[in-house]
């Protein structure tokens, strides 16, 4: 692992690039521990206020954590708070519900073909979880949003494509933002909610036989009704 002196300005920003560079070329990988503050110093031939503002900005996206007494490393696992200003960045952009169904279209519908081929009984039993829960939360908008949110996030993970589930967690705030609109009108039309309900059952259904084909066209056809929604 080699950094190399910083001349330019904009300090921090070049360390940063160093850094990403690093994982790029595969000499950082999660859960290695970066030089000290004192290493990197002498190094970049930098000051260590520069070293801990790419830090501080590296931590705040999520890449990075310190741990007291340790040092710092790279985060294991990034789910959580990891490329999360997508969704900002998505809210700024115009009719954003309707590209963001079509967004969904072009991960989902092939997801669940693949969920199809690849989910274990584990995934089964956690979309089906989210199933029982839909219909449990019949009349309550928010209790049904995250049945509808947890049984697409179970989908994700069950293509076993850990690329799929992380781009569909960082975009989860602009999509619960989107289902908590489109929740509301649902839950208050009986018809809508039943809807709602079976075509989760049958994509559930579909996966669970392990019909590729077919789990491709119903979710194509929950996608395309949750599109029409908008049109109301």
């Amino acid at each position: 692992m080699k950094f190399n002196p910083i001349k330019d300005k904009k300090v921090y920003e070049q360390i940063i690039d160093q850094i990403k560079d690093m994982i790029y070329e595969g000499e950082l990988k999660k859960g290695d521990k970066l030089p000290s503050e004192r290493t990197l110093t002498d190094d970049l031939k930098v000051s260590r206020a520069s070293i801990r503002e790419a830090f501080s900005a590296l931590e705040m996206i999520g890449l990075i954590e310190s741990r007291h007494g340790e040092g710092t490393f790279i985060k294991e696992n990034t789910d959580e708070n990891f490329l999360k200003p997508l969704s900002l960045l998505f809210m700024l952009e115009e009719d954003v519900e309707k590209e963001l169904i079509e967004l969904r279209k072009m991960i989902e519908i092939t997801g669940a073909r693949f969920a199809a081929m690849r989910a274990t009984e584990e995934n089964l039993t956690e979309m089906s979880k989210y199933v029982q829960l839909m219909e449990e939360s019949r009349g309550n908008a928010v209790l049904s949003r995250e049945a509808d949110k947890g049984f697409h996030y179970a989908l994700a993970k069950a293509t076993g494509n850990h690329l799929v589930y992380k781009l569909l967690n960082s975009i989860s705030e602009v999509i619960d933002i989107y289902l908590a609109r489109a929740m509301q009108r649902i839950v208050q039309d009986e018809e809508k909610t039943r809807d709602l309900i079976s075509q989760h059952k049958e994509i559930y259904k579909t996966i669970r036989n392990r019909d590729a084909s077919e789990a491709q066209r119903v979710m194509e056809k929950h996608l395309t009704w949750s599109e029409d929604l908008l049109e109301l």
